[in-house]
């Protein structure tokens, strides 16, 4: 009997020897009822076996052993992305939910193998069909699966980023209450401004931390654009990057109209974030210039450290998320502090504003990121 028939003739048999191995995956399967348990095997098997009795030439065949979408079966995809899915509700990990599939492929073999009386050259066609069929349902369930895996943990993480917020703000008002007392020795108040300023680290990290969890949702940085000085934004960031580093002396260079519509605090979080990988990457002098020039309709800023440059390796994933060490040769005093979220926000920012930003590094000149924005929408 060809497989595809013995497959349909036998699907109940093999789903009950499906349904005895699920259950021996604990502890997941041991709150499921039976219908849990067999799930949508039954289902796959059948979408197995209609494609298999699907005509395949020899170039469709090594297509689709080499993970080619080219003949895949949207009946057998459909069940196999509801497993996977259903799967990670119930509990069940990667390893258990794909160590069902290798059960049932080598379930079907075994029952068909001991009815067969004499191999014919079509049974080993059948085996080949049937192996394509289980690892397209296979690959199918894992990716579903990874990708409710990685939205629980991306919720996971929008809600811890977000209770976080509170306890922050406490710490940052109470520092700012005790740094106004008239009785407070010199000693305490260095205390004091560190815990603010630990405070403000984590504050940021908590907010690169939400940003990135929006982008992985799927949902762009919100943007509201509103007449702003960007020469203002500018000096305040430096403001703020130089009482974080008393050594830090930058340069700001301005020419020309400096004024447009952006995002205030957008644009905040793109300076924080560059100035502040300057310092943390840069020289340990801690030497940085800031370049912003104005045009009719665009202003471009660069941001410049000196330094061991980017490995050239690096640069093409220099904006990539969670990506921490832009060189391992780097001359800097300063632990990173940040989750390698950074240069991410900085380019999601840039990207909302419909701006560009390239970034340029080699030995002697240095590393310079240059923003380039236009004025308007």
């Amino acid at each position: 009997m060809r497989l595809s028939d013995f497959i349909v003739q036998n699907a109940d048999r093999i789903v009950d020897e499906w349904e005895r191995f699920a259950a021996t995956l604990t502890p997941a399967a041991q709150t499921l009822s039976s219908a849990d348990l067999r799930d949508h095997a039954k289902a796959i098997l059948l979408a197995a076996a209609r494609d298999m009795n699907t005509a395949q030439t020899r170039a469709e065949q090594i297509a689709k052993a080499q993970g080619e979408e080219l003949g895949t079966t949207p009946s057998l995809d459909q069940a196999a992305a509801s497993h996977g899915e259903l799967r990670h509700i119930v509990g069940f990990d990667l390893v258990q939910m794909t160590s069902e599939f290798r059960h049932l492929r080598a379930t079907v073999i075994r029952f068909w193998t001991e009815s067969l009386t004499s191999p014919q050259g079509a049974h080993f066609t059948d085996m080949v069909r049937f192996n394509e069929a289980i690892d397209e349902a296979l690959a199918e369930s894992t990716a579903v699966y990874a990708e409710r895996v990685n939205r629980s943990r991306d919720i996971f993480l929008a809600i811890l980023g977000h209770d976080l917020r509170a306890p922050l703000q406490a710490i940052g008002m109470s520092s700012e209450i005790l740094m106004r007392r008239a009785s407070i020795s010199e000693a305490d108040r260095a205390f004091i401004q560190r815990i603010k300023s630990s405070g403000r680290h984590m504050s940021t990290m908590v907010s690169d931390l939400l940003e990135f969890v929006r982008t992985r949702l799927g949902a762009t940085l919100p943007i509201e654009r509103q007449p702003m000085e960007m020469t203002t934004a500018c000096r305040d960031a430096i403001d703020a990057a130089s009482a974080g580093h008393p050594d830090c002396d930058p340069v700001f260079t301005i020419w020309g109209n400096t004024q447009g519509e952006w995002d205030r605090a957008r644009i905040d979080q793109m300076l924080q974030n560059l100035i502040g990988n300057a310092l943390q990457h840069g020289a340990a002098t801690h030497r940085i210039s800031v370049t912003l020039i104005g045009g009719e309709n665009h202003v471009s800023l660069s941001v410049h450290n000196d330094g061991e440059p980017i490995a050239e390796e690096a640069i093409g994933s220099i904006f990539d998320p969670l990506v921490r060490s832009l060189n391992a040769q780097a001359g800097t005093r300063n632990p990173s502090t940040s989750l390698g979220l950074g240069l991410f926000i900085v380019k999601e920012v840039v990207n909302a504003h419909g701006g560009s930003i390239t970034v340029t590094s080699n030995f002697g000149d240095g590393t310079t990121f240059t923003v380039v924005l236009p004025k308007k929408a």
